[in-house]
């Protein structure tokens, strides 16, 4: 695969004979089934690994040619386009995205976001205007930060570290995967594979969906060996790559992107939708 066009920051092109291509996957659990063999497959890919967040700055500075983005980015950047029916998502809870609060949800004031979290930040700030008419004011969590060291009235926690919360220092717990589903009886699509404009991606739609696809038929192979990483057992790593998380971006879940889009617009986080998302994909 050749990259073609120039970089739409800073007007740097790639080399006309460059076959490399440049793609950013999350470095969290919920990420293993989506790259499975992706890099011994598709063999002209470079395949970088980071925060959600810190992806999504990568992409919009042309240090990538695709990546894993948190979907409130895909919004965000309209020369953007999908180029996969691969994401990350959920039909119910999530397990790895919690909203933690040291007082009754309808009483938070302030809110530390997790460094890592774009769609999860904005998804928890829509959830608590929806319910209770609350905006609270925003701080920044490190993502090597103690979390029990922090002093808002909530915290939102994503990724590996939000599957073990700290105990007994706050009263109640949101998992926004479960909350945004009830709340919409729609599924949430927290990241899409997304390619930034002038880049020529060949053939490696077909190649992310075959990782996917063979990430989700060696779902047990996967947990056997990312359980210790984690600190969890084999059986709940299982439990979680298959019950808790969705990899395809079917019907349901562009319907799910729509409803979050317009939400975020009216929070002041994305630009106006014009018109209903439309992919030329086949999932169901």
């Amino acid at each position: 695969m050749n990259l073609v066009g120039s970089n739409p920051v800073s007007g740097a092109s790639h080399p006309a004979d460059s076959a490399r291509i440049r793609v950013g996957a999350v470095s969290y659990l919920n990420t293993k089934p989506l790259v499975y063999g992706l890099a011994e497959r598709a063999t002209e890919v470079d395949l970088e690994y980071d925060l959600p967040s810190r992806l999504a700055d990568r992409l919009n500075g042309g240090e990538l040619d695709i990546a894993l983005i948190p979907s409130i980015e895909y919004f965000r950047h309209p020369g953007y386009s999908i180029v996969s029916d691969a994401c990350i998502g959920c039909r119910g809870p999530v397990l790895s995205v919690k909203l933690l609060s040291r007082r009754p949800m309808d009483q938070i004031r302030t809110l530390a976001l997790d460094e890592g979290s774009r769609s999860s930040a904005v998804l928890a700030r829509i959830l608590l205007k929806a319910r209770f008419g609350l905006s609270p004011r925003l701080q920044i969590l490190p993502h090597a930060a103690d979390v029990t060291q922090a002093t808002s009235d909530a915290v939102l926690l994503i990724g590996d570290r939000a599957i073990h919360p700290p105990a007994g220092v706050y009263r109640e717990c949101w998992d926004l995967g479960d909350q945004w589903c009830r709340w919409s009886e729609l599924p949430f699509v927290f990241a899409m594979w997304v390619a930034r404009p002038g880049v020529d991606t060949g053939g490696l739609e077909a190649e992310l969906a075959a990782a996917r696809d063979a990430g989700v038929a060696n779902l047990e192979s996967i947990a056997k060996l990312e359980a210790p990483h984690v600190g969890l057992t084999y059986e709940r790593t299982l439990q979680y790559l298959r019950d808790n998380l969705y990899f395809y971006l079917g019907t349901r879940e562009r319907r799910g992107l729509d409803r979050f889009r317009r939400c975020a617009y009216e929070l002041g986080e994305a630009p106006k939708p014009k018109e209903e998302l439309t992919y030329d994909l086949t999932a169901s």
